[in-house]
């Protein structure tokens, strides 16, 4: 499931075309809401992987990245998530506690998905380097969330030989590669709907991760379905 995956040339050359002329609703934050929210953890370095992967037929179908550098958040290309406390500058997300990542999870582990995690520390220097690329790489077009992720990777220190790619699972799987990572897999039975969110947190509310009934949670790797 794991296995890497290599691009070839001619899609690299595709994708950094697709990623420059394919551009999403422009969605930019007040300077005063996004210094209200802002967030730092002060812990190691890091950047983090998001995948949701279809459980009918274990196909990659989004991914976003969680930079946790100068500040933490996360970059959510053509997302659908969102939250009055962690407002969004084109597809990055600021104030993204650790609250706010169980609550990202538990919105994208359904009873048909899972969320897999891949998680890496990284020096100070290459956190920054990937927030300010995030930032900066503008609002996302349908379908282009990889091409998005993969491009901010792509190069980084560490990186180095990170392909900039179309579909999650490659991205997925050149991210294993990586030395240090660590996996994380999420599972939830809660309906697709969202029905066990909706009105859980008004805006103003206290934050909290999720009802515990629903809560999305860890497995290891061999209580997942066999790949076909």
């Amino acid at each position: 499931m794991f296995a890497l995956i290599r691009a070839r040339g001619a899609l690299l050359a595709l994708a950094a075309t697709l990623a420059l002329s394919a551009c999403g609703e422009s969605i930019y934050a007040p300077d005063e809401v996004v210094e209200q929210y802002r967030y730092s953890s002060g812990g190691q370095p890091s950047i983090a992987l998001v995948t949701n992967i279809n459980n009918r037929t274990n196909g990659g179908a989004h991914s976003a990245l969680i930079i946790d550098g100068p500040e933490r958040v996360v970059f959510n290309p053509f997302g659908t998530w969102s939250h009055p406390r962690s407002p969004e500058r084109n597809d990055v997300h600021f104030g993204f506690t650790p609250d706010m990542e169980d609550w990202f999870i538990d919105y994208h582990a359904r009873e048909t998905y899972r969320v897999v995690i891949q998680r890496v520390s990284v020096s100070p220097q290459t956190a920054a380097i990937a927030l300010e690329r995030a930032k900066a790489y503008g609002a996302v077009g349908p379908a282009r969330c990889t091409i998005a992720t993969s491009s901010v990777l792509h190069g980084l220190p560490g990186f180095e030989s990170f392909p900039i790619v179309l579909h999650p699972s490659k991205a997925m799987n050149n991210f294993a590669q990586v030395p240090g990572v660590q996996t994380s897999i999420y599972v939830d039975d809660s309906p697709d709907n969202w029905s066990d969110l909706k009105g859980k947190y008004p805006t103003g509310a206290e934050i909290k991760a999720v009802p515990e009934q629903h809560m999305a949670r860890a497995i290891p790797k061999s209580e997942l379905p066999p790949e076909e």
